[in-house]
């Protein structure tokens, strides 16, 4: 009989589910607060929308049990075995590798998520997976995690799998998770709720936002990253911003 220990396979489906769940009320609660945002600043923008709404919800959940699974794998591992590269104490490295740590890790995942992004509007994947996300027209506070199945695995794959690769404090992980959460659903919108200054500034001509995601929408072939416009600009793929 299994013992509810940290040793059995037990305890890692039990931190599968729980951060399935962890993940999906994170979705729910941020693109819930965004729509609510929404609502407030720019009425009736998602009017008519309704049917889109439901279905970006429904592609979502799925999403979030997609990136539970393994996010709790990974927890379960470290937490019983020590597997990753995780950790708590402050004095294990430098503190100057705190915010380092962090541009790293968003560095790394803007690259993968770039470029396996612009394989996916390759024709075959676009049809098979990617039209999912693109049937979000226009994107809503709800599509941030609106992906087909194989979509969704390429994105979970991503952070587990730094974890083992790159040392990072808890703390400086969850600004990480805090920041894709973030971005993820303030970039799809459908409007531009930071201060044109910033937007419009040295620093926000790298930074992507909703006014550059939401061209990626209207037009497709342009716009791919994640964070920032980097490879965008290096692959000649950057169109500038659009006014939503």
């Amino acid at each position: 009989m299994w013992a509810l220990s940290g040793q059995t396979p037990l305890a890692a489906a039990l931190s599968m589910l729980a951060m399935t769940g962890i993940v999906a009320v994170r979705y729910l609660a941020s693109s819930g607060l965004f729509a609510w945002l929404t609502r407030r600043v720019r009425p009736g923008l998602y009017k008519g929308l309704e049917r889109q709404i439901g279905m970006e919800l429904r592609w979502s959940l799925v999403s979030a049990a997609i990136f539970g699974l393994p996010a709790g794998l990974v927890a379960w591992g470290w937490q019983q075995h020590g597997w990753t590269l995780i950790y708590t104490d402050w004095r294990d490295y430098p503190m100057w590798w705190m915010p380092l740590s962090v541009f790293a890790y968003l560095a790394a995942h803007d690259t993968w998520f770039f470029w396996t992004h612009r394989w996916m509007h390759r024709p075959g994947p676009f049809r098979l997976a990617h039209a999912v996300h693109h049937a979000s027209r226009p994107p809503t506070a709800w599509a941030a995690m609106s992906f087909h199945p194989i979509e969704a695995l390429t994105g979970a794959v991503v952070i587990p799998a730094l974890v083992f690769i790159i040392p990072i404090h808890v703390a400086a992980l969850g600004f990480v998770l805090l920041t894709m959460t973030v971005m993820g659903v303030t970039n799809h919108m459908g409007w531009e709720m930071f201060p044109r200054r910033l937007v419009h500034s040295r620093l926000g001509n790298w930074l992507i936002t909703a006014s550059h995601h939401n061209r990626h929408h209207e037009q497709y072939t342009c716009n791919y990253g994640l964070y920032f416009r980097f490879w965008d600009r290096l692959c000649a793929t950057d169109r500038g911003l659009s006014q939503p």
